[in-house]
């Protein structure tokens, strides 16, 4: 029975306290609970942990006056953690208390339907635990590179404590993730990329991998300033989130989709309306055959393909060192001329 949900959450109420400075870190103790502002560590008081079992009830369980949600500590781990399948909630309640993984899963256990790994369903679920990005860490981390973005890109979000397994080791760490949905034409949340953050919002985590990506990725791609069902005559695509925000910063009424790797930008889906397609150069061998592949594709699509290239590494480099202005005008002489008068703007 220790894989269970019960006797989890019941051994994680015994330790109420220490879970919740471990999971509510922005929280506090008064009398006989745990005061934070919501399930995902948010600062606040609208969300009560009971710390000791009494006749309204068991350790553990907490309600938020704001919302009316209620749960116990699993939920607790689940939604400060961004964890999605019930696995990964118990293996991380099971490292918190010490206690050995069962040798097998008991399919009783998980309270709700899982999402199966890295599926479309899982990326979706992850999402919507996440928050706007204005005034988070994730914000400060774009700004950090250059990249100020409006705030209806519907396409990001932040967690404050997305969880990150080391794939060598087996180890757990809870950081801060910049949350970027990878969607396909319709719309519709398909993936998703998570980049974890320093704390300090200056750069990506210290991390053998801090970018990782999940779902169905084939064909569809990060989209910013894309409107599901407005036509879309010309647009921007390239390999890295940074290389195509970076563009947006310059020409934000252009739509543009970034690829999480150079083998999905060369099978990203066109706008069945496309007929000018500008591709972000990229020095890499790899982005070099994602990007002529792309452009073969374009080219039998009859769309006009035109790569563009930046000045110095990428166009995240352009952006940060050069400026917005001289990313402008180095563009300029690269788009066609009805573009650069329609889309470029001085930043």
């Amino acid at each position: 029975m220790t894989g269970s949900a019960s006797e989890l959450a019941r051994r994680l109420g015994d330790h109420a306290e220490a879970v919740c400075r471990e999971y509510l870190s922005n929280g506090h103790r008064s009398g006989n609970h745990w005061i934070v502002g919501d399930v995902r560590n948010t600062r606040g008081r609208s969300m009560h942990v009971r710390l000791r079992s009494n006749a309204k009830g068991p350790a553990g369980k907490w309600v938020d006056e704001a919302t009316s949600e209620f749960g116990d500590l699993l939920d607790v781990i689940r939604e400060s953690c961004g964890l999605i399948e019930f696995r990964d909630v118990a293996d991380e309640a099971r490292r918190f208390l010490a206690m050995p993984r069962p040798p097998a899963r008991d399919p009783g256990a998980e309270r709700q339907p899982a999402a199966a790994r890295a599926s479309p369903e899982a990326a979706r679920r992850l999402f919507a635990m996440s928050q706007p990005i204005a005034g988070t860490l994730a914000e400060r981390y774009l700004a950090c590179r250059g990249i100020l973005l409006a705030a209806r890109e519907r396409a990001l979000r932040f967690h404050p404590g997305c969880y990150y397994r080391d794939l060598v080791t087996g180890e757990t760490q809870i950081l801060p993730a910049l949350i970027a949905a990878v969607t396909s034409l319709d719309g519709r949340i398909t993936g998703l990329q998570r980049t974890w953050l320093d704390l300090a919002g200056s750069g990506k985590a210290q991390l053998a991998d801090p970018r990782r990506s999940l779902g169905n990725l084939l064909g569809n791609g990060i989209w910013l300033g894309l409107e599901p069902g407005a036509p879309v005559p010309v647009m921007a695509a390239g390999e890295g989130f940074e290389t195509m925000a970076s563009l947006r910063v310059v020409m934000p009424a252009l739509p543009v989709a970034a690829a999480t790797s150079a083998n999905h930008l060369a099978g990203l889906s066109f706008p069945p309306d496309c007929r000018r397609l500008y591709i972000a150069g990229d020095a890499d061998a790899a982005g070099r055959h994602g990007i002529e592949r792309l452009s073969r594709r374009a080219g039998e699509a009859g769309i006009l393909a035109i790569v563009l290239r930046p000045q110095l590494g990428d166009f995240n480099d352009d952006l940060r060192h050069l400026g917005p202005t001289r990313l402008a005008a180095w563009l300029s002489d690269q788009l066609a001329p009805e573009d650069a008068r329609q889309f470029l703007t001085s930043g």
